[in-house]
C-alpha cells in the first residue's frame, strides 16, 4: 500500500510549459492531461481556448501560477478562418445554422470592412460564453433557449490582416487586447459585408511575448521519457520577460523575501530607470525572488514572492 502511495505522489515542479492545444479539448482538459504527464502537484492555465480552437496555451506549474495573471492581461495573436454566408447559433462550427446567404464580397470590399475594426471597438459578448450572470455562465442560459441583454465591452484590435481570400473563406491574422472574442469579430465582419459569417477555425499563435513556435504538442510530451518531461518547462521568469529587472545583494534579498519595503540607491543595486513593476533577482546566484513595485525615491515594495523552498 505504501509503495502505491509513493508511486502516485505528485511532484512540486516550477515552470511554464507552452502547449500547442489540439482541437476538441477544453483548456482545462488539456491542463489535466499535461499535469498527469508531468505528475505535477500544482498547475493552472493562463486563459481559455475554446475546444474547437487550437494553438498556444501556456500552462503554469508550481511557483509560476503566481504570475499567470500577467498572461491573462497580455495581448494575443491569432490566425482565424471566417466562413462567409452562414450564421450559426454559437458563432462558430459547433452551433446550428441560423441563416445562409450568397457571398458576393470582393477582396477590396473585405479590405475596406476590416479597416472598420482596427483600433478600439465595442463588442457584445456572445451568449455562448463562460461569462457569468447571477452565478451561472451565459452558455447555460443560451442552451435553455434564453437570450439575455449584455453590455458592450471595449477592446482593441491592434492589427487585422486578410492573408487569404478564397470565397467563401477569409483567413485573417489578428492581434488584439485581452477579452476580444474572435467569434464575434468574425460575425461582425460578416454583418458589415451583408452576408453573415461564422468562425470556421481558430489558432492562437502568440500570448504576450510567448510564441507558438516554441510550443510542444501533447503527443510530443507523451513521447518524452517520464524522467525528462519536466525538463521541457521554461523557467518561471519566462512570464515576466517584459518587465525590467533588479538584482539585490544577499542581505537585501533576505529582507525582500520577508516582505519588507526597501529603500534602495544606485550604490546598492542597479535600479530600473522608471517606476512600476519589476522582476527581482538575487545578485549572487541569479535566483528569481519575485516581483515588486518601484516607487518614488527608490523604494521597492514586494508584490509576489517566490517561496524560499523553491529552486527558481
Amino acid at each position: 500500500m505504501v509503495k502505491n502511495q509513493v508511486r502516485f505522489l505528485r511532484q512540486a515542479i516550477d515552470g511554464v510549459l507552452l502547449l500547442d492545444k489540439p482541437v476538441g479539448l477544453s483548456s482545462n482538459d488539456a491542463l489535466i492531461k499535461v499535469k498527469r504527464l508531468l505528475n505535477a502537484k500544482k498547475a493552472g492555465h493562463t486563459g481559455t481556448l475554446d475546444p474547437f480552437a487550437t494553438g498556444l496555451l501556456p500552462l503554469c506549474f508550481g511557483e509560476a501560477t503566481k504570475f499567470a495573471q500577467d498572461l491573462l492581461d497580455a495581448d494575443k495573436s491569432y490566425e482565424a478562418v471566417v466562413h462567409l454566408g452562414i450564421k450559426t447559433t454559437t458563432g462558430d462550427t459547433e452551433g446550428d445554422v441560423l441563416e445562409t446567404h450568397v457571398v458576393e464580397a470582393t477582396q477590396s470590399q473585405i479590405d475596406a470592412a476590416l479597416l472598420q475594426f482596427v483600433g478600439e471597438i465595442d463588442q457584445i459578448p456572445p451568449m455562448y460564453s463562460a461569462l457569468k450572470r447571477d452565478g451561472k455562465p451565459l452558455y447555460e442560459y443560451a442552451r435553455a433557449g434564453l437570450t439575455l441583454d449584455r453590455a458592450a465591452r471595449r477592446v482593441c484590435i491592434h492589427a487585422l490582416e486578410c492573408i487569404q481570400y478564397n470565397a467563401p473563406f477569409i483567413t485573417l491574422r489578428v492581434t488584439c487586447s485581452k477579452g476580444t472574442y474572435i467569434r464575434v469579430l468574425g460575425e461582425d465582419i460578416g454583418a458589415v459585408l451583408g452576408c453573415g459569417a461564422h468562425l470556421r477555425a481558430l489558432r492562437r499563435t502568440q500570448v504576450g511575448g510567448l510564441s507558438l513556435t516554441d510550443a510542444l504538442t501533447l503527443d510530443a510530451i507523451t513521447e518524452l521519457p517520464e524522467s525528462g518531461r519536466s525538463q521541457s518547462l521554461a523557467p518561471v521568469d519566462t512570464l515576466l520577460s517584459s518587465f525590467p529587472a533588479a538584482f539585490l545583494t544577499d542581505p537585501l534579498s533576505a529582507r525582500f523575501l520577508h516582505g519588507q519595503r526597501l529603500s534602495l540607491t544606485k550604490e546598492d543595486v542597479a535600479l530600473p530607470a522608471e517606476q512600476g513593476r519589476i522582476r527581482v533577482y538575487r545578485q549572487s546566484d541569479g535566483r528569481l525572488l519575485g516581483t515588486g513595485q518601484m516607487e518614488e525615491f527608490g523604494v521597492l515594495a514586494p508584490e509576489r514572492l517566490i517561496s524560499t523552498h523553491s529552486p527558481c
